[in-house]
């Protein structure tokens, strides 16, 4: 039987194998600290329960691709609170289900699969960049990101330039933690407008972070996108930020030509957020106390984690936002299986592309107790 090339060629999702290894050790009935996988455990405020469940209609109905006006409008007041930027809940803004199915799909908006585009993205990084863009049947240019992990105009050759139709950043970087600056992105822009590319900043951590190293938190794409955002596309989350991953809700802000392609795009694929879901991320956006207090909590399991990698002599690179910690350990396969061995489960840095090689990526999910017990397991592994 036929099945799309592509899905062939792409073989099992990167981290399944690190999954496939959590579910044999459970079934075997040993004890499993599980950082493979950025879905945290903390309970989602109960305020957000309770509005998803207030709005739970009793005749049930299709949901409006646009969104409702009030998660829009939530959205919008979020963006002006966090980032002091001013958008148009109408034009400029789109609810989705989760920012995953977002980045997916948006290259299908964009891109001509006939006519030689380019999707450009950095890695390692996520690996959904490059599984959008070759579905919408685009050519990929990775850019292998190094030292501080973070993309530049620079990095990309101008030939590249020329044939793309999307460029994705990523800011704070998945899995590294990394934060681009407001120069870079700056720089990013008008390269991009120059050059007439899309460009596009997956900013689903922007509220996870250190506030001693971000005092009011990374930047965002849209403050120095300008008014309207002409060629800009940002991709917000409220997995991380509000403990909602099971929701799958997210939202993308910007160009209101691209937010108007991607309702005709969604329109046709009948991809809409159930509106129950959106009254709850409406009740999210809303609140900024719930993030601070995640925040917090990432923070001290972050800090516990990064002082027993420190005192093995392994140093942890960025990861100053974001929910992950990204460890420089050599090899990295070797790293991850002793560590396996003692019941804590990391992912190699090696699955998230070219450059990850030599790094561990730990998601900040198990409670602040497990990660003070995984902290043994490091400490014992490494001495070997």
């Amino acid at each position: 039987m036929r099945i799309n090339p592509v899905l062939a060629q792409l073989g099992v999702y990167p981290i399944a194998a690190v999954h496939d290894k959590v579910a044999e050790l459970r079934q075997q009935g040993r004890p499993v600290i599980d950082f493979s996988i950025g879905d945290p455990r903390e309970p989602t405020a109960p305020f957000i329960r309770q509005a998803l469940i207030d709005a739970v209609p009793e005749v049930s109905q299709y949901p409006a691709t646009a969104g409702t006006a009030e998660l829009r409008t939530a959205i919008a007041a979020y963006l002006k609170r966090r980032f002091d930027v001013n958008v148009d809940p109408d034009t400029q803004v789109i609810p989705t289900s989760g920012s995953k199915e977002a980045v997916f799909t948006a290259p299908l908006a964009f891109v001509d699969g006939s006519g030689g585009d380019v999707v450009v993205y950095g890695t390692p990084g996520y690996p959904i960049y490059q599984r959008g863009a070759l579905f919408a049947g685009a050519a990929t240019h990775e850019v292998a990101l190094g030292g501080d992990f973070v993309l530049r105009t620079e990095d990309i050759p101008d030939r590249v330039w020329d044939r793309a139709a999307i460029v994705w950043t990523c800011t704070p970087h998945n899995p590294t933690g990394a934060v681009t600056d407001f120069a870079t992105l700056a720089t990013m822009v008008d390269t991009s407008r120059l050059n007439g590319n899309w460009l596009f900043s997956d900013e689903c951590y922007a509220d996870v972070y250190e506030p001693d190293a971000f005092p009011n938190g990374p930047g965002s794409l849209l403050q120095v996108a300008g008014d309207g955002a002409p060629g800009v596309l940002a991709f917000f989350s409220c997995s991380k930020r509000s403990g909602m991953t099971g929701y799958r809700s997210g939202a993308v802000v910007g160009d209101p030509e691209a937010i108007a392609a991607l309702k005709r795009l969604r329109a046709a694929t009948g991809t809409a957020s159930p509106e129950f879901v959106q009254a709850a991320a409406a009740a999210a956006w809303s609140d900024d106390a719930h993030a601070a207090e995640r925040r917090e909590i990432f923070s001290s399991k972050r800090a516990v984690l990064r002082k027993a990698f420190e005192a093995a002599g392994h140093r942890v690179v960025a990861s100053t936002a974001g929910l992950y910690l990204w460890v420089h350990v050599g090899d990295d396969l070797a790293v991850a299986d002793a560590l396996l061995d003692g019941g804590v489960v990391v992912s190699p840095g090696r699955i998230f592309g070219a450059g990850g090689e030599g790094h561990l990526r730990l998601a900040l999910v198990p409670t602040l107790e497990e990660c003070q017990a995984a902290v043994e397991v490091v400490a014992e592994c490494l001495r070997q």
